[in-house]
């Protein structure tokens, strides 16, 4: 018997029909013996129809009426939001009923799943797990409402986009179950995006480490915290499809220690990001502190900051100092700059949004030379001026102009081989 934590996305959840196909899935997983623990997302589009209700009363606080009653509303904002998970919970639970399955549906403050109070992007604090260990033992499916848990005020919170990843990482991790299965649209995790290249392919196994550079780069499939967490906790992830057809083979890709990928290769995967701005700051007084200070600047009004290139400017003892920062960030990152202009010292600001940050990564750049000249070669074969690189110890990004995005992701696909299996 095996402990198994299942996941299911919104789009595997999207309507009754597939809510009945998931349930299948779960009874297939008890019928083999297993104890299962299920967490769902809501219904494909529904997180956003509720934040759009919350966006559009919060607007007339904009345009003028009950000033006086304004103030933070994240707390209301997650009671809202997370209605979408406790629908899903509830119908899967009767599914799975109608099967003959014992199961039962769990909220976030029910198990109870405990964060701290920043509502909207809350953090896991712990998973009591004594209730959910007692169900297992009467033989009960726990079909649980994503995405939420409770704060230290008693109030709903939720784990930002995405956060139903987390959470099933994290229920998986305090109930030390065997594996997390992560059910989505896609059948695993692949050498690139295939809309792109139709070539990639789907990788067996991928190192914890490799995903996580993947996940944060751009590619999609996974929660850069479920990874995380996961690697942290040394737990197995097996992402899957919840859409093979009865029979089919469907065994997912498994996001594992790196010893056990059993796979030689330089370079897994190929990612991009379009949610990428670039900022370069002008004639920056070239003295130690400088840069200290305009990451200052952009902490104090909550940028993240990416890749960073310094360069000489025209005139001595000063530079040009280039980043990237979430495209979304741009106006507000612009605006903090220009504000704290006599403070650092600079002449002038020049940003683009028409970028792309394209990636390389694989853990085995590590033992291997000449990566990064195959990587470079490839792009300037085909006419591409880099703007910014960044480097780790498994992963080399750089920053492009947008209309090649595509382009680059096929050569540098090519160039590793990556659609040869």
């Amino acid at each position: 018997m095996a402990r198994i934590v299942m996941k299911f996305g919104g789009t595997s959840v999207a309507n009754l029909e597939r809510i009945r196909r998931v349930a299948d899935l779960v009874a297939a997983e008890v019928a083999n013996g297993n104890e299962v623990a299920v967490v769902v997302s809501a219904m494909s589009g529904e997180t956003n129809r509720l934040v759009g209700f919350v966006d559009a009363l919060d607007a007339d606080r904009v345009n003028g009426h009950n000033q006086s009653m304004g103030g933070p509303i994240e707390d209301e904002y997650d009671a809202i939001v997370s209605s979408g998970e406790q629908v899903t919970s509830g119908l899967l639970a009767i599914a799975l009923r109608r099967r003959g399955v014992k199961a039962r549906s769990w909220l976030g403050w029910q198990i109870p799943l405990r964060t701290d109070m920043a509502h909207s992007s809350a953090r896991i604090e712990s998973i009591e797990d004594t209730k959910m260990n007692e169900a297992f033992s009467e033989g009960k499916v726990a079909v649980v409402a994503g995405f939420q848990g409770i704060s230290d005020d008693g109030r709903i919170s939720t784990l930002g986009r995405g956060g139903s990843d987390t959470s099933a990482v994290a229920l998986a991790v305090a109930l030390k179950a065997d594996r997390c299965d992560i059910y989505t649209d896609v059948d695993g995790i692949y050498t690139t995006d295939p809309r792109i290249v139709p070539e990639a392919r789907r990788l067996n196994r991928i190192a914890f480490e490799e995903m996580l550079e993947l996940a944060s780069l751009g590619a999609k499939v996974l929660q850069v915290r479920s990874v995380e967490l996961a690697m942290n906790n040394n737990l197995p992830i097996r992402v899957l499809t919840s859409f093979a057809k009865d029979g089919a083979d469907n065994p997912g890709t498994l996001v594992c220690h790196e010893d056990e990928t059993m796979e030689e290769r330089i370079v897994s995967g190929v990612a991009y990001s379009r949610d990428e701005a670039q900022i370069t700051i002008l004639q920056l007084e070239d003295t130690p502190g400088m840069v200290a200070k305009v990451c200052k600047t952009m902490s104090d009004a909550n940028v993240i900051v990416d890749m960073i290139v310094q360069s000489i400017s025209r005139s001595d003892n000063a530079a040009n100092l280039t980043f990237t920062v979430g495209k979304r960030d741009l106006e507000k990152a612009v605006t903090a700059l220009e504000a704290a202009k006599s403070d650092i010292g600079f002449e002038g600001l020049k940003s683009d949004s028409n970028v792309t940050k394209v990636s390389i990564v694989g853990i085995g750049m590590r033992s291997h030379t000449g990566v990064a000249q195959t990587m470079f070669e490839a792009l300037a074969e085909r006419g591409i001026n880099v703007e910014v690189i960044a480097t780790s110890e498994i992963k080399i990004s750089v920053l492009i102009n947008a209309e090649y995005t595509e382009l680059a992701v096929r050569a540098l696909h090519s160039a590793f081989e990556l659609e040869v299996g």
